[in-house]
């Protein structure tokens, strides 16, 4: 490389002096001393995080892991992948601290991965995805110093499974939703036959309220009956003529069903002479 160079906006470089660390070169116009000066260059990092080998990127990084087998906590067998979003901090921890470091970076975020899918049932991996991604980058956080470089979000990018388990989970599905069916219909019903009750108690209850009131004003009229015949007559003619009422209303009743027999008895007194 030419003793004078530029540094790309937003790159380092690393500058070695004997072998050792010496200094770090920001973006612009740069020069190294011939024969003393080296450049460090991170040709294991495939072109991820660097320009040429040489120019180390701060800009954030995308990183997406291969599909690692996880097996969930009631044992169904999966397939996971995500996506890391990262960017380094400190340029000589990221190189001379950690050996490869995208390579780590994919390593520990499938490992986080299958130990965090480990800890949840299938329908609650699939449930609570992104609570999923904030505990992953949490575990990712704790060795971000170590290794100069931040992580700014983890997102889980595809989760597979297997046909067998589709088929049980789409049972699982359809038998949850006839049974919230089947208490919505027994909830409505039972809905229905309270108000229902409701409904035939309050009438009930005005229809109590009714003849409690019907019976009181007959009675009412009935007593003041008494009193008008008691002053136009004797008390034992007054007596005579409800008695004579009341039997005349029963046969009243009695004879409304023309299918029923009557019998009068013959000493019946239809008339009262009132003194």
């Amino acid at each position: 490389m030419a003793i004078i160079y530029t540094v790309p906006q937003n790159h380092v470089v690393l500058i070695k002096r004997f072998g050792k660390h010496s200094r770090i070169q920001k973006e612009g116009i740069r020069f190294k001393v011939p024969l003393i000066d080296e450049i460090k260059y991170v040709y294991n990092w495939k072109g991820v995080a660097n320009k040429g080998g040489r120019f180390i990127e701060l800009s954030e990084q995308q990183s997406d892991t291969p599909p690692r087998q996880c097996q969930t906590l009631d044992n169904v067998t999966m397939e996971a992948n995500a996506s890391i979003y990262w960017r380094i901090l400190d340029p000589v921890k990221a190189v001379y601290d950690i050996d490869i470091l995208p390579k780590s970076i994919t390593d520990i975020a499938l490992n986080a991965l299958r130990a965090n899918i480990g800890k949840l049932k299938l329908d609650e991996v699939l449930s609570e995805r992104q609570n999923l991604n904030q505990k992953i980058a949490a575990e990712l956080i704790e060795v971000a110093s170590k290794w100069g470089v931040t992580f700014t979000r983890v997102e889980i990018q595809e989760i597979k499974y297997s046909k067998d388990t589709a088929d049980a989970m789409m049972q699982e599905m359809t038998a949850e939703r006839k049974k919230r069916a089947l208490i919505a219909e027994a909830e409505g019903m039972a809905k229905s036959e309270l108000t229902r009750a409701k409904a035939d108690a309050e009438a009930n209850l005005i229809r109590a309220n009714a003849q409690a009131e019907a019976l009181k004003i007959i009675a009412e009229a009935e007593g003041n009956y008494i009193l008008k015949l008691r002053e136009q007559t004797s008390e034992e003619a007054a007596s005579k003529i409800i008695l004579s009422q009341k039997y005349l209303d029963g046969m009243k009743i009695i004879t409304q069903n023309p299918s029923n027999k009557v019998f009068l008895p013959d000493g019946f007194i239809g008339r009262y002479e009132i003194n």
